[in-house]
This record gives C-alpha cells, structure tokens and sequence, in this order.
C-alpha cells in the first residue's frame, strides 16, 4: 500500500540565500518528446526528473526509443525519427501528467500502430475532448470513456490531414497536441489562440529545425518535415520558483536569489501580478539559453495589497495561481481573479480546493465560476487537505512563513511529480518544515 505522506509546517521564520529550483516541467516534456522524435543524438541538461517527465520517457522507451539517464539532470536521447517509433506492448502510462497525455495524443495519432494511453485516478477525471475532438477533424480515431475521459484508445494507420482549427479556451496543451499531430499531417495545420499561451512548442519545434509560421495569434505548420537533433538546457521553471517568490514575499525579513529561472514572456504572469501586488522583484543577468530567456530573480519582503488581477494575465499565469492565492490571503485588502475557468479542469478543482483551505486557515474566500475573491487577512495555524493536488500542497505549505499556528497539509505525496527534493530545498531557504509518513 502506498504511504500517506504529510507536511507539518511551524510558524514564521524567512526566505534567504541563493537557491536554483528543478528544470521546467512543460520544457521537459517537450524535450524528451522532440528528442525521440528527431534524428541523431540530443542531449538534455537541467532536465526535470519528476515522475511526470519520467513517464513521458517511459513511454517513449516502450516504444523503442534508447536513452541514457536521466543522472542528475542529464538525459541523452538517441531519437528514432518521426517514423521509427515502435508499438507498445502494453498501454502507456501517462502518471499523473495531463500534458503528457495531451500532447503524447498528437503525436500517437499520426503512428501507423495502435495505442492506448492511461493515467493515475486523478489523470483518469481529466477532459480530454478538447483534443481528441479537434484532432478526429484532422481525421485521427481516438476513443475516450464516459464524458470524454482517460483511458484513449488510438487507432494506427490514420494519416491526418491539415486544418484551420479556431481554439475555444486558451490552452497551450491542445495547440501543442494539434501542431504535434501536424509533424505528421498532409498539408498545413494552423491553430488560432483566443489569448497567448506558453509557446514552449513552437520555440523547441524551430531549435529542432522545424519551421513554424507565428502570425499574431495564428501558429502553423506543414506535414512531413524531419526534426534535427540539438543540445537542450532546460531553464529552472518558473511555476516551482512561484512558491518561492510568494514564500519571500510575504515572510519579513526575506531576502531571496531564484537562480535560472526561465522568463518565458508567455509564462511571467506571475511576475506581472505580484508586481501590481507590490511585490519587491528584480531580474538579475537576464540571458537567453536555447531560445528560452532565463534570468535570476531577487525577491525581498514587501507589504503586498489585494488587486483585481487582469484577465489578459489569467492564462499566464495559470499554474500559479494556488501559490498567488496565499499571496491574497496575506495581502490587505480583496483580491479578484476572474476569467480562469481553467482551475477547475487541473489536478482537483483548483478554485474550490483552495477556497475550502483558505477557509479552514481563517481566511475569508468565496468561489465564484470562474475565479475567487479573497479578503486579505491574518492565517492562522490548520489542517489542509491537497486532495492529492502537488501545487495546493506546496501552496499551503509556505503559507505556514505568516500563519499564528502550525499547518498541516496532507497527502503531499504527488509533489514528486512536479518538484522532488521540495522539502529539502524549502528548509535549506529557511521554511521550518518537516515530512510526516
């Protein structure tokens, strides 16, 4: 039986030091997935090895791709060309990982073998008609269960074709999965955004020699081009830094340096909304790594204040906003988010989740349909459910720098999945936290 695993965090303490959090997730994925897919041998460095991104290299491996590693952040792929994959045995077992079975559909659509993909109890709740459904208009055959849900059964031998698909929700995992789809369609594929998304794809896809056309908010390509290897240093990631920057924040006395923190314009929402927050930030030796823009970012302790957040900002920060919601809670004054009706679809209903923790720590939070209002307040000491959620774990856990009493916040165990060695590193910064099994 798998342990329950628990974190009891003490009250106050400070943010200091220099640390450099795990390789970006989305930035993983995207690199193990055109590295098995190119030609020639690429070579990953800073690569996150959380269990996510270890799926998405099983699967590959299941499907006769050699690689070496992952040891310590390297990982070197020896990539089968778009066409040398091989049938998998058995299904692939995407783990927790929603963009994993996202984009791994593109890709298997254009395979001239059959595939299943399956995920953990929570993957398996996730939607998945937003790509099955664009990707059967390129003429792929994927079955889903009840309410379009895990596992998805994809037929082989299905050539697909090029479309004008005009996107209903912003969301960066169908671009992908339908630009992915597109390596192996007859045609172009263009892929209309109604706000911009993180554009990892198309910035990996052109530093392995694909090329992909950007027109505002139109992102295309054509079928049956070859993907060349290259040499990836993955960026610290941003969304793992947010715990930290939010820590630093709200923490008096707090003085911290994120080191290689990838500044992707289309993920800093976070930056941009702890700015209008008041937050102290400053981006040090701003560089570009392998077409990603990274910088080291210097967080200091500041009096924040409630805001309504824009909702040009919501898709930019999406993964963020269980961390930016501490921020609230320890601001003064209300905060509004409106326009991310998104957090109700990830790994538990964010929205919810959050609120009912924020209330179980005293602090006035209301749902609303697609966002939440916080009234800024004093946290007090508690006991939080995750629901198995690996950002609302760590979420709660450095709300415990400004709370009057002890947190507890249980059934952490899924944290490995998007930052092993969290716990080590938050005390090493200076979070009194500790792990109960």
């Amino acid at each position: 039986m798998n342990k329950s695993i628990d974190y009891l965090v003490q009250p106050g303490g400070k943010l200091t030091g220099r640390i450099r959090v795990p390789g970006d997730k989305s930035i993983s994925h995207r690199a193990v997935m055109l590295g098995s897919l190119a030609e020639g041998e690429t070579r990953v460095t800073g690569l996150l090895e959380g269990e996510d991104v270890l799926s998405t290299l099983g699967a590959f491996r299941a499907m006769g791709v050699r690689a070496e590693g992952p040891d310590k952040g390297k990982l070197v792929i020896h990539g089968a060309g778009l066409h040398g994959l091989k049938a998998p045995r058995n299904p692939l077992d995407m783990g927790n990982s929603g963009t994993a079975m996202r984009l791994m559909a593109g890709i298997l659509a254009g395979q001239a073998f059959d595939s299943e993909l399956i995920g953990d109890e929570s993957l398996s709740k996730r939607p998945m008609k937003r790509v099955a459904d664009p990707l059967g208009r390129m003429g792929a055959v994927i079955q889903t269960v009840e309410g379009g849900r895990p596992p998805l059964r994809i037929k082989g031998g299905q050539k697909p074709c090029g479309i004008e698909y005009q996107m209903p929700v912003a969301s960066a995992q169908v671009k992908s999965s339908l630009l992915l789809a597109g390596l192996y369609a007859d045609g172009e594929t263009t892929v209309t955004e109604p706000a911009p998304t993180r554009d990892h794809t198309e910035r990996m896809l052109r530093g392995f020699g694909y090329a992909v056309k950007t027109d505002g908010a139109r992102i295309s390509l054509r079928g049956g081009g070859r993907l060349k290897a290259c040499n990836i240093d993955v960026p610290a990631d941003i969304s793992s830094a947010t715990f930290f920057l939010v820590g630093a924040s709200i923490a008096p006395g707090s003085d911290l340096v994120l080191e290689h923190v990838g500044i992707n314009p289309t993920r800093i929402g976070v930056l941009n909304i702890l700015k209008l927050m008041g937050a102290n930030l400053e981006l040090l030796n701003t560089r570009e790594v392998g077409g990603e823009p990274v910088a080291d970012i210097r967080v200091r302790a500041a009096k924040l204040r409630g805001i309504r957040i824009p909702e040009d900002q919501a898709p930019l920060a999406i993964d963020e906003f269980p961390a930016l919601f501490i921020a609230a809670a320890c601001a003064s004054g209300e905060t509004i988010l409106t326009g991310a009706h998104e957090l109700r679809v990830k790994e538990s209903d964010r929205i919810a989740v959050m609120a009912q923790g924020l209330k179980q720590v005293g602090i006035d939070a209301r749902e609303t349909p697609d966002g939440i209002i916080i009234q800024g307040g004093r946290l007090q000491g508690g006991e939080i459910d995750s629901h198995g959620d690996h950002r609302i774990a760590m979420s709660f856990a450095v709300a415990g720098l400004c709370a009057t009493g002890p947190v507890t916040v249980r059934d952490c165990k899924n944290v490995d999945t998007s930052f092993p060695g969290f716990v080590g590193l938050a005390a090493q910064a200076g979070l009194s936290i500790r792990v109960v099994q």
